[in-house]
This record gives structure tokens, sequence and C-alpha cells, in this order.
């Protein structure tokens, strides 16, 4: 019988030194995950990166960070080698890398459009190649989007459009990986509560994403809690791996205007 638990395994995190992707290999680590690597962008996260390292390795977990811009030629393939040359082939890979923009597509110039779908499509693209040529027999593999994917809304063009070409990247891989048992899904979370939801937003905008959720009441924040998130991911990877081919909005119930 395949074991579909996260005990002992071997995880690769894009993005994976803080906010939600540092939260979710805390939570791996803490669920029994016997190998981690944390992936961060640049130097100026390097602190953060080493801090979610500490954080792994006082769980006893064997742990790396490796650092990498994702968007230069080549890069996944060699943060991909790089993890299995450090803590042994993935049984489960995790991107949780993106880039926000708020803007009319009217005032939105060329270099911010490459700049997005760099960041969320190319990326994310490649993150799901490499994971398909590295990944484990039977291993899991996960993206994160957004939950404006299911949305009817201004401003987030080449956010919402960059993301959703992830939905299909998704259901595509799980049709061609599936043979080998892995399973490969993707979740939307509503607005989180992070630096990057703020920096994109006005206050009259902030106010209006924190009564947006149904459960918005119910939230410390009224916005979606990346540990609201984390429990979804860590199920996705491990006991629900039946489910595939899919894009789970995880929102509190969240309306756009």
């Amino acid at each position: 019988m395949t074991d579909h638990g996260i005990k002992g395994k071997t995880v690769l995190i894009a993005g994976g030194a803080k906010n939600l992707g540092g939260l979710i290999a805390r939570d791996l680590a803490a669920h029994g995950a016997g190998a981690i690597a944390i992936h961060y962008n640049s130097e100026a996260t390097r602190p953060e990166a080493e801090k979610t390292l500490a954080d792994l390795k006082a769980a006893g977990v064997h742990a790396v960070a490796l650092q990498a811009d994702l968007t230069r030629d080549g890069a996944v393939a060699r943060l991909f080698a790089d993890t299995v040359a450090a803590i042994g082939q993935p049984d489960i890979a995790i991107n949780t890398v993106g880039k926000v923009l708020k803007k009319p597509i009217v005032e939105t110039s060329e270099a911010e459009f490459d700049a997005m779908f760099a960041i969320n499509t190319r990326v994310a693209y490649f993150f799901i190649k490499e994971a398909g040529v590295h990944l484990k027999d039977n291993g899991k593999l996960l993206s994160i989007v957004t939950s404006l994917l299911g949305a009817y809304t201004p401003f987030y063009s080449t956010y919402a459009g960059s993301k959703a070409a992830v939905e299909h990247f998704t259901r595509a891989a799980s049709k061609e990986y599936g043979a080998r048992g892995i399973s490969v899904n993707a979740i939307g979370p509503g607005p989180m509560d992070t630096p990057f939801f703020y920096g994109q937003e006005a206050p009259d905008a902030v106010a209006y994403h924190k009564s947006a959720a149904a459960l918005s009441a119910f939230s410390k924040t009224g916005l979606t809690e990346i540990e609201d998130i984390v429990p979804y991911v860590r199920f996705i990877v491990s006991e629900g791996w039946w489910m595939t081919g899919q894009t789970i909005l995880v929102n509190g119930g969240y309306t756009t205007k």
C-alpha cells in the first residue's frame, strides 16, 4: 500500500522562507517531514530564510535553504538539481512564488506585464515541469494561485491573468503525471494578511477586502490568514492525494465588488 503521509518525506518549497511558504515548511516539519529544502529569491530575504531554516533544524529536520531568482533561464532546473543533491529526490513539491499588481489595464506597462508573467506564469510552468522530472513516483505537486481566478473584478488583469494559466498547467500535468501516481493541484487563497497584500491596496480597498468574505467576522483581520491555508496544503500533499487536476479556492466565501 502506498504511503500518503508526511512522516519521513522529502519536501521542496519554492518561496519557503517566509509568510505562507515559511509556515508551510514549519507545519510539515511538525508533522514529521524528514527533509525540507526552502527556496528564497534574494539576499534581502536571506535573514528570514535563515530563521526558518533554524526552526526546521530545531524540529529535527534535515533542511537546507537555496537562493535563486527563478525567472532566470535554467534556474528552476538548478533548484531541483540542488535539492536532489542536498536532501534527496523530493516526494512533495510546493510552489508559493507569486507577485501581485493592482493597476488598470490602460496604465500597465510592458515591463510590468513581462515581470508579472515571468514570476507567476513562467516560474510556475517550469516548476511543474521540473517536478515532473524529479518527483518520486506517488509524489505530490501543489501550486499556490489566487481566488481571483473565480472573480469578476477590475484592476487585477495581470495578476489573475498570469495565475489563470497555472490552472490549466495543473490540469495538463495531472493527466501527464497521473500514470506515475503523482497528484497535481492548486490552491487559490483569498486576499491574505501578508505584506504583499497591503503594498497594493489603498485604505478603502483594504476595508472592503476585510469585510468581503462570508466568514470575515470570524477572522482576526477579516482577511484570509496564512494559518487558514496551511491545513489544506498539508491535506492535499498527503491523504488528499486522490484529488488531482483541481484548483481549490480557500477564501472564507470571498466576494469581489
